[in-house]
């Protein structure tokens, strides 16, 4: 275990009705791996679903309550995808405007996969470009957004990877940007 992120706490965002687990795994990982205190925060207590595509995978515990939460708390937030995960929180308002905080606090975000819908929906695509599964192009294009076809797109504290199949380099830049802040 690395201690470049000793001291550092992150927080990952998660509907508890479903994640795709392999991108809230992965990122909790390695931000564990480099030192960092990860929590869990979703719109209710208790646990996250989640999923391998449409199968029901683990199941995680549930750190606090969106609700509960400071973004002053965190060095950085990091949104996992899945189609319901961000669809579900995109609906919350609590979670909307949590995730527009940081933000507004200039603070690192990262985002994998369907997970750009929660930053639409926060109003925060507007001027930006980002990557994304490609069926949230047309979504991203009209919310004033650039979409990108790259594994990792890196604009200032935005990170966004399109699929579980960049997880390694998506993990890798959140990482060296908490690092770096």
């Amino acid at each position: 275990m690395s201690s470049r992120l000793k001291g550092k706490r992150i927080a990952i965002l998660a509907d508890n009705e479903g994640v795709e687990e392999i991108e809230l795994k992965g990122p909790l990982q390695a931000l564990k791996d480099a030192g960092a205190s990860v929590e869990v925060l979703a719109p209710e207590e208790g646990e996250v679903q989640a999923f391998n595509h449409l199968d029901k995978g683990s199941r995680f515990t549930v750190d606090r309550k969106v609700t509960d939460a400071s973004v002053d708390d965190y060095a950085a937030l990091v949104l996992p995808g899945g189609v319901a995960n961000p669809d579900n929180l995109r609906t919350d308002p609590e979670a909307v405007g949590f995730v527009r905080e940081f933000f507004d606090n200039g603070k690192t975000v990262g985002a994998i996969c369907h997970a750009p819908w929660t930053l639409i929906e926060a109003g925060v695509i507007d001027g930006r470009t980002l990557t994304s599964w490609p069926s949230l192009r047309t979504d991203i294009e009209n919310a004033g957004g650039t979409w990108v076809d790259q594994e990792v797109h890196i604009e200032n504290d935005l990170i966004t990877s399109r699929k579980p199949d960049d997880l390694e380099i998506f993990c890798h830049e959140v990482v060296e940007a908490v690092a770096a802040d």
